[in-house]
């Protein structure tokens, strides 16, 4: 099938929409302050920090219908594209009030856009999903996530070259190891399937990874948290944010920030070897 007949069939998945509801849990958010570590007993009433929404309405389906990567197969909400690998490679979130603990949410999900491009290691799709969530009749969060699938890793391929280090200069920067009792948790709580982030053979062997894979909006959500922290205190209004490098566990990484002339601060998280792994944008109320 070539190209043109490829993308007039994945034009009838463009607007497609779907819709879950539910309760923001408590539970839920104080297990993943305990996976953060952090000394925060929420409760019915207090507003969600900001990355933690993605803790939720996530996709449950039987494991009869999982692809090989553990995600559920394609063609249902997300159309059939049949490139293997699949990564979240960014969003575009915009705060617009506070979601509270308890609260119960609906969340649609409607496709934008659907687009192939040509990279270096070959053929790509983007796939760019809107996603809102509801309360009482209220927008809380408005987000844009844009999804990539990619060609297979071809056994005995080139290496892709080392990463740059990252020139950027920061004004504050704090250090995170993550380990796989952080990334089993993780996967837990956001329902994640993909194998990269528990199965080392795997995402070694299957989709090219030197380790176990840190999940990006795990890397947002620490990015998110150290930009409050950098903001002195304020609301996040927007956070945009795009992978550029995998991290892996076990690997320290550096959460890093620093002020623009425009009141937001430049995020970024830089791997290990000084490489860039995610650029942000953070704005504030």
């Amino acid at each position: 099938m070539n190209n043109l007949a490829m993308t007039n069939e994945f034009e009838a998945w463009i607007g497609r929409e779907e819709q879950h509801e539910g309760p923001i849990s408590a539970s839920t958010a104080r297990a993943m302050a305990a996976t953060l570590g952090l000394d925060a007993a929420l409760v019915d009433g207090d507003a969600l920090p900001p990355g933690w929404h993605w803790l939720y309405f996530n996709a449950m389906v039987p494991r009869s219908v999982l692809g090989p990567d553990g995600h559920p197969r394609r063609g249902g909400f997300l159309p059939p594209i049949v490139l293997p690998r699949r990564m979240w490679a960014g969003s575009r979130i915009r705060y617009v009030s506070p979601l509270p603990v308890g609260a119960h949410v609906t969340k649609t999900s409607r496709i934008l856009k659907i687009e192939n491009k040509a990279g270096k290691r070959g053929s790509l799709w983007f796939v760019t999903v809107l996603h809102t969530l509801e309360t009482e009749g209220r927008a809380c969060i408005v987000e844009e996530q844009d999804i990539v699938f990619r060609e297979p890793s071809s056994p005995g391929s080139n290496p892709a070259p080392a990463p740059e280090p990252h020139a950027e200069q920061a004004e504050w920067s704090s250090t995170f190891e993550p380990d796989t009792t952080l990334l089993f948790r993780y996967s837990a709580l956001t329902f994640n399937g993909h194998r990269i982030h528990y199965d080392q053979a795997y995402a070694k062997h299957n989709e090219g990874y030197r380790d176990l894979v840190v999940h990006g909006p795990l890397t947002s959500t620490l990015l998110q948290q150290f930009a409050l922290e950098c903001g002195g205190g304020r609301q996040l209004a927007r956070f945009d944010f795009r992978g550029v490098n995998p991290l892996f566990v076990d690997r320290a990484f550096a959460l890093e920030g620093r002020a623009s002339g425009d009141g937001s601060v430049a995020m970024w998280a830089r791997g290990p070897d000084g490489e860039l792994a995610m650029s942000a944008i953070a704005s504030f109320k």
